[in-house]
């Protein structure tokens, strides 16, 4: 499979064409070990070997084998349209955790995106990438699920959400990091759902136990990131967008394995 090393800046230092060795002991081990769900597919990549070493389920959702299928290529499938934000999302996502040396295995993100699938289609995504193991303070391995998700409808606002016990503090980072992209945060969303139920930003501090200097961190950098004048027309911009509707119906995938 032939890829073009397009991705980022930082991700290149970590990332190879090279795919997994599915009858590898530890392949047969993730095989027996780790669940996958229906049209989903799941990789773990090793930087400790620099290579993938599991793969499954990618025939079904973007036509690759398990035994083709390589980093390089999952991070360039993406549609032209999302690429440049999955990039740089992927890119600040691994600087800020290794960063870090507690609790690895609990740090994770997820982005809305579409995949290119080998046929040429366009395959709606929802993936969530996770530390998978680590050794002495440092990531040693990650998990990726990719779920095939029909009922998700894009805009022109990338959607993405961090998790870890920093949770706060990765997002907020990841914010300044990709202001300069059309995107929302799953925080963001969350208080901008109550802004267009009509709370004001005191009774959102209140409903989500934070400052009300926290929600104004939240909502007030949306007018300029997405070229807004009011909370009206935010909030109509969110609408037009599919931001608020998918509230309700957004997956999210947990690695208890």
């Amino acid at each position: 499979m032939k890829v073009k090393n397009d991705f980022g800046d930082y991700s290149r230092n970590f990332i190879t064409d090279i795919p997994a060795e599915l009858e590898s002991e530890e392949a047969l081990y993730y095989k027996n070990t780790i669940p996958r769900f229906p049209e989903e597919a799941v990789y773990i990549y090793s930087f400790k070997q620099n290579r993938m070493v599991y793969a499954s389920g990618w025939e079904e959702v973007v036509g690759y084998r398990d035994d083709e299928i390589n980093m390089l290529a999952i991070v360039n499938m993406s549609a032209p349209e999302f690429a440049p934000f999955s990039h740089d999302l992927n890119d600040k996502a691994l600087q800020f955790i290794h960063n870090k040396s507690k609790d690895l295995e609990r740090y994770s993100f997820t982005i809305e995106l579409k995949k290119i699938h080998k046929n040429g289609s366009q395959v709606p995504i929802i993936a969530r990438v996770g530390v998978f193991s680590s050794e002495n303070g440092k990531i040693d391995a990650i998990i990726g699920r990719f779920q095939i998700n029909r009922s998700l409808i894009f805009g022109r606002v990338m959607r993405y959400a961090a998790y870890g016990p920093e949770k706060e503090k990765f997002e907020e980072e990841l914010n300044k990091i990709l202001f300069s992209h059309l995107a929302i945060s799953n925080k963001e969303k969350e208080a901008l759902s109550l802004v267009a139920r009509g709370y004001s930003f005191k009774e959102i501090a209140s409903e989500l136990n934070v400052s009300h200097s926290a929600i104004e961190k939240r909502i007030i950098p949306l007018y300029k990131r997405f070229d807004v004048k009011s909370l009206t027309h935010l909030v109509s911009f969110a609408y037009d967008n599919f931001i608020l509707p998918l509230l309700a119906i957004v997956q999210i995938y947990y690695f208890n394995i």
